[in-house]
This record gives structure tokens, sequence and C-alpha cells, in this order.
């Protein structure tokens, strides 16, 4: 990416290992993130460029002299923040926030060169069935960062859950909640065939309207009580305030939007008043990995319905366009 609205595709040379304990990737499927709209919509214009991506699956073609746990030719889900998965940090569950850690960039592409790859790459069946390959790729970000969003809320059996955002990572959290027991799942988005996959992953409700509105509503909705949970999936500052305005006293905000703000009111009207819980950041993917790539093997989840469009490597550009157009609710690269 070049500045706003300016992808480009672009012939460079193959990456190398630099450190051992870099692996290179042969990318088979990637995909465009609804955070890189974000750069899509402001980045100043650059002669250099940013390679663009952060999830992906593909093959180990080669691995530094340390790696251990994967070897060449294993088919593997590349998260989308990479670690050691060792340190203190990561024993914790948070390898977003790993010492020896980081995030990627350059995935949208035919080869990845992925550090830490001891602690970042998860193996899945070379003999997968090719149909469960788009729902093993929102494993390496979209699907867990919802999964994420309903972990660290804690949700409970019988709770109602509010997801504010009808995009991918919306939808994802939707289905994690529903996969938690959740009792009601209030889904606040206005774009139907996108609230209409929410429904079939257990939406109880939607709510299109927002701001006031769509406060009262969920208000309505829940007996005026409101919900115990909330689920903001989108990183706006009007994401944030319907947050807490349908938030139960004694509930919990968890948001994993990337956050376009740099201030929030955390003051007495918004979370003090309410003893309400704030949380969420980053999904430490690779936490949940192992038990997740069952689900979605066994046909427990099916979270790549998420993906209704696809465009070669070649076409990136137009799968930018599509998503910052609302044409497309995640776009699928192939390679």
């Amino acid at each position: 990416m070049y500045g706003a609205g300016d992808v480009r595709v672009e012939e460079i040379p193959d990456p190398t290992i630099v450190e051992p304990t870099d692996a290179i990737i042969r990318v088979t499927l990637a995909c465009v993130c609804g955070s890189d709209l974000h750069p899509y919509h402001s980045m100043p214009a650059s002669e250099d460029g940013t390679p663009m991506g952060h999830e992906a699956i593909g093959v180990v073609e080669e691995i530094g002299d340390d790696v251990t746990g994967v070897a060449v030719g294993d088919h593997v889900i590349v998260p989308f923040a990479y670690a050691d998965n060792t340190c203190a940090i990561c024993r914790d569950g948070f390898q977003t926030a790993c010492a020896h850690g980081g995030f990627f960039s350059g995935a949208q592409a035919e080869k990845l060169r992925v550090p830490q790859a001891s602690g970042t790459l998860v193996s899945f069946p070379a003999d997968t069935d090719e149909s469960l390959l788009p729902s093993l790729l929102t494993l390496s970000d979209v699907y867990l960062t919802g999964y994420h969003a309903a972990s660290m809320a804690g949700v409970q059996p019988g709770q109602t859950v509010t997801v504010i955002g009808d995009g991918a990572v919306g939808l994802s959290a939707v289905l994690a909640a529903q996969q938690m027991g959740a009792g009601k799942i209030i889904l606040m988005g206005r774009h139907q065939d996108r609230t209409d996959l929410g429904r079939q992953w257990g939406a109880t409700d939607v709510v299109a309207e927002r701001g006031e509105e769509g406060v009262a509503k969920v208000l309505e909705l829940t007996g005026g009580e409101g919900s115990h949970v909330v689920l903001e999936a989108v990183g706006h500052m009007p994401a944030y305030e319907q947050s807490y305005g349908v938030v139960r006293a004694g509930g919990v905000i968890s948001r994993v939007g990337v956050p376009q703000y740099e201030k929030a009111p955390v003051g007495f009207m918004s979370l003090f008043g309410k003893n309400v819980t704030l949380n969420g950041g980053p999904a430490p993917v690779r936490a949940y990995l192992e038990a997740a790539i069952p689900q979605v093997l066994d046909g427990t989840i099916d979270p790549g319905r998420v993906f209704d469009r696809e465009v070669s490597l070649d076409d990136a550009p137009e799968g930018y366009r599509l998503m910052d157009s609302r044409e497309a609710l995640k776009v699928l690269v192939r390679p």
C-alpha cells in the first residue's frame, strides 16, 4: 500500500531466513482484514509502500537451524502475531504481548517470512478437505478475534450478549457467544445479508438502529436492564458509546475492534457508575488454536462462511475496493 486507496501488486525478492528462529512459508490462502481498511482510508502517501496482510495459511518451505515443532512440508496456520510461546506473558495466554514477538505485515503475498516459527506456527493435517481451508484461515485472526472478545468477557450460559458491528469479527463474536451458551444474543448491525448470517450463527435479535435509538432498542429488548456482556467489534467512538449505553450494571464491555480514537470516556457516567468492567485487545490467537482446529475439522464451527468473495493475488486491489464499498463482507485472496 502506497497511501490511502493506493494498493499495488509488485514483484519483490523472495524472503529469506534472517534469524535461526525463522521459517519461510509458501502462502496458500490469505485475505483482506477489516483493519486493513484503516490505512486504506487514511495512510499518508509513501514512495516506499508497506507490504500488507497478516492472515495466512500455507506450507513450510524452509526453516532456520533453531526451529523445532514444525518441518518443511508442514501445512500451517500463521497467527497474525508472532511469539516465542515460552515467555511468562505467553504462558499467561497473551502471546500478542510476547517480549520477543511482534505483528506481521506482508501475508498478502506468495511467500512470507515468519519469525519465532517454533512458537508461532501451528500445523494441521495435510490431507484436510479443501473446503475447510477458508475456515482454518479464519483461525489466523478473524474468528479467534471474535472468540477472544467473548472469552475475555467470560460469557456464561444463559447470559444476554450484545455484539456491536456486523463485520466479519462481529459475526465471529456472535458464533463464539453461541458456542459459549449465551441465552440471548443481540446483534447491532444494519446490513441484512450480514445480519442474516448472524441469525444463522445464533443471534436472537437484530437491532439496525444506531446511537440513542439503538441503545433504546437494546434496553427495550432487555427489560430496561441492559446486556450482561457487550462485544464491541468496530473500533470507532460511536460503537464504544453504544457499548456503555447498553451494558448492564456489573456487566462487561470487551472490545476487539482496533480503536480509531485516542481517548474514551472512562468516567462516572460511562463505566464507574455501573461497576462495569472494560477489557479486550489484540487477540492472542495462538492461545486458542489447538482447541479451535479440531472444531473446524469436525464441523462444529464453520467460520469460513464470512468469506463471500475471492480474488487472485493480482486482483488484491479489487478485494480492498469490494470491502471498502461493502460489496463484500470479507475477501479471500488466493496467491
